[in-house]
């Protein structure tokens, strides 16, 4: 099956969805330059947010590690450990931030 997201109306596929390890994350690069985080959890659910991490501007978030927290699930940047929720892009440490979500499905 291929893993697709949803940009600019359209649906890019991206890559196998067995070429992402559960727990961990893979970075894409879009058609317009910017990054998507891809991920598998350990259910399975597949999900893809920006790459960017807003606090230090690196694109970084694929290489984040994956947890989770009052039933949801984050990724928490490999630099200053803020956290993500991988469904909404919220910031679980500071309300004010997020990132860009994406639709995913395998097809």
């Amino acid at each position: 099956m291929k893993l697709e997201i949803s940009h600019d109306d359209d649906w890019l596929p991206i890559c196998d969805t067995a070429a992402l390890t559960p727990g961990r994350g893979m970075a894409a690069l879009l058609p317009d330059g910017r990054q998507a985080a891809l991920f598998r959890d350990r259910r399975g659910r597949l999900y893809a947010i920006d790459n960017r991490d807003p606090f230090t501007g690196a694109q970084v978030l694929s290489r984040g590690l994956i947890g989770s927290a009052d039933g949801r699930t984050f990724v928490a940047s490999p630099l200053l450990k803020q956290r993500f929720d991988l469904e909404t892009g919220r910031c679980l440490d500071d309300d004010a931030v997020a990132v860009a979500v994406y639709p995913v499905r395998a097809s």
